[in-house]
This record gives C-alpha cells, structure tokens and sequence, in this order.
C-alpha cells in the first residue's frame, strides 16, 4: 500500500515543481491549486448535476454496448454469414475516428443524446471482438459432455458458456469502459449539452480558467476509475456466485 502513495507523492511532487517552473496559472496550475478548487465546487448542487448527466448518458451507453456487443458476438459464433455480415461493420466502427462520429451524430441527433451514442459506438468493437474470442475459446471438451448427457441448454449456458466467457467480458468492460468516459467526454466538449462536464471543460478553457479544467478532468478520471471498479466488482460476484 506505501509504494502506490509514494509513486503518487512523487508525481504530485513532479507537476506541482513543473508548475512553480512555468510560473504561469493559465499554462499549468499546481495539484494545490487544483484540490482548492475542488474544495469549492463540489458542495455545489451544479457540480453534481454535471456530474450525473454526464454519468448517466455514458453509462447507459456503455450498458448498451455491452449488450449489443454480447448479443453480435453470440450471432457471430452460432453463424459464419452473420459473422460475414457483421465483421466488416464493427471493423469499420473501430477504425472510424471518434471526431467523425461526434460530427456525424450532431448532424443527427440532438447534443443530449451525444456522449450516449457516441460512448456507445466506441465501445460495441470492444465488447462484440472480446466476447466472440471468449465464445470460441470455451473448453470443448465440457461442451461435448454437455452434448452427450443432453445437458439442457439453460444449465450449459450458466455452467459453461457464462463462465468460460466471463473473464473476456471483463477484460472487455476494464478497456470498455475507459473507451466510453474518454469518447463521451470528447463528444461533450464539442456538442456541448447543457449542464454537463463536456461544457464545464470547454467553459474552462475558453476563458483561461486551467484549474477548472485540471479540477474537472480530475472528477472524469475519478468517477470513470469508480465506476469500472464497480462494473468488475459485479462480474467477481456474479463468477463467484455461478462457481457456488
């Protein structure tokens, strides 16, 4: 436990000396300035309004891609002319750059619905690529034997299909997830939705408030680091409950 805080001391003891050398709090604001000034926006109701908007509209994006994700790669494994049908598209989903959805989804749809949509369309490749490898990599022997003692398809599916994949849709998730804070921010700073971080980031940088922009980035990279500790603290319970 003392050498993560010691490796953090030491990089808060990096930028707070990197800051006192540029001398200037419009190009960089020390880790001190930072925490006061989230010591002054967080009793704020609009802080935490900000905060769930956007935590809302990513997370129903990525629980939609998980979803989706889990249902193509299931199509994908039971048939070639799906997999056929769907490789190309989920290739060309990943190989698109997020700026050209976020362009394309504003021409579309309306800004609140952005960092939902776009959150989840980086993260469908994530999920669909993990799972189907999971799907093929499950122990063919178990699924023989199932076949042999003509198991019921809703037994295998909880004691050999769920846990043989489980750990390639957590994998899956712990990329995912970091994917869809990422791309949902960005889709936020150019769409700009009322009352979301995206705006607040945005706001910080178009009138030179740096510590707001640090301050903020800092609550995206905490809420994000939360929420995937609860996504993979769900599927640890979940795989310890089917190997009960």
């Amino acid at each position: 436990m003392a050498r993560p805080l010691l490796a953090i001391a030491f990089w808060l003891a990096v930028w707070q000396g990197a800051s006192l050398v540029v001398g200037s709090r419009v190009l960089l604001v020390g880790p001190w300035e930072v925490a006061v000034r989230l010591t002054q926006l967080v009793p704020t109701l609009d802080f935490w309004a900000a905060v769930w908007r956007t935590f809302g509209r990513i997370t129903l994006g990525f629980l939609l891609a998980a979803v989706v994700g889990v249902l193509l790669a299931d199509l994908s494994a039971a048939s070639r002319w799906t997999q056929a049908l769907v490789a190309p598209l989920v290739a060309t989903i990943r190989s698109t750059p997020v700026v050209s959805f976020i362009i394309l989804v504003l021409i579309w749809a309306d800004p609140s619905r952005l960092a939902t949509i776009v959150s989840f369309l980086m993260t469908v490749p994530i999920i669909h690529a993990t799972v189907y490898s999971g799907i093929l990599a499950r122990d063919r022997s178990l699924l023989e034997m199932a076949s042999v003692f003509r198991v019921s398809g809703w037994r295998r599916l909880l004691a050999i299909d769920v846990p043989g994949v489980l750990p390639f849709f957590g994998a899956g998730c712990r990329t995912g997830v970091g994917l869809a804070w990422k791309s949902g921010i960005a889709a936020e700073v150019i769409g700009l939705p009322t009352g979301t971080i995206g705006e607040r980031l945005y706001q910080g940088r178009v009138f030179l408030e740096t510590a707001d922009v640090f301050a903020w980035t800092a609550v995206v990279v905490l809420v994000a680091f939360a929420f995937e500790r609860l996504v993979l603290w769900l599927l640890s319970l979940l795989e310890r409950r089917l190997a009960a």
